[in-house]
């Protein structure tokens, strides 16, 4: 069973907006905290922002203003809402969640989805 499934991205022009969404599968019993992180070519991957069980969100600093992470479904499904992109949000964008199964403690990532931003 894939654990997570995510959708959205794709081509836009700066100063649009995109949607991402992820939700994780039965697989995952409890769900601590889900996330959206990015990567460049010859870059490490890097946080853009999570939201934990609580509510409680972080954002990368670049995405301040502009990105809002909620959850819905009882924590098991994250949306990021990008608005005004830029270039520099050109990515490929990865879900992270992080909770329980039946056995252990676990963090799993989504495949990749790609954000192409247009100048």
């Amino acid at each position: 069973q894939v654990p997570l499934v995510e959708s959205g991205g794709g081509l836009v022009q700066a100063g649009e907006s995109l949607r991402l969404s992820c939700t994780a599968s039965e697989a995952i019993l409890t769900v601590t905290a889900m996330g959206w992180y990015r990567q460049v070519p010859g870059k490490q991957r890097s946080l853009v922002a999570t939201i934990a069980s609580g509510g409680r969100t972080n954002y990368a600093d670049s995405v301040k203003g502009r990105f809002t992470i909620a959850s819905a479904n009882a924590g098991r499904t994250a949306y990021l809402q990008m608005d005004n992109l830029n270039s520099d949000d050109t990515a490929d964008y990865y879900c992270n969640t992080q909770g329980f199964d039946s056995v252990r403690f676990r963090t799993d990532w989504s495949r990749e989805t790609q954000v192409t931003v247009s100048s």
